[in-house]
């Protein structure tokens, strides 16, 4: 809609976004060249108390132990529902466990090593 100051825009945005504060810092902007198939539905979007976006793990996709000089830490391959970026990374396993309990429920890697 407008520029406010050197390095702020005040954007257009839809009616179901009303909620969100309008006006972004340039370096929260790039250019968008619209994918059919990156499409986010806004009814898949959830948000906390403080509407902060809420990405969710959606499956473990493999596991690894990375070797530092005097410990190990394991680690898992996540795959992320509407991650921005890569869909997948790689998370410290006990701390997934401690926040994502029901996605090592129906895998067990024990076996695995």
């Amino acid at each position: 809609m407008a520029r406010v100051g050197k390095v702020a825009y005040r954007l257009d945005l839809p009616d179901e976004l009303s909620q969100i504060r309008n006006t972004f810092h340039v370096l929260q902007l790039r250019k968008c060249v619209t994918d059919e198939a990156a499409v986010v539905l806004l009814d898949d979007i959830q948000m906390d108390e403080s509407l902060n976006y809420i990405e969710r793990p959606i499956s473990i996709l493999d596991r690894k132990t990375k070797v530092l000089r005097n410990k190990e830490v394991k680690l898992v391959k996540l795959q992320w529902q509407h991650h921005k970026g890569s869909k997948w990374t790689w998370e410290p396993e006990e701390e997934m466990r401690d926040h994502y309990l029901n996605l090592f429920r129906s895998i067990d890697f024990e076996d695995a090593f």
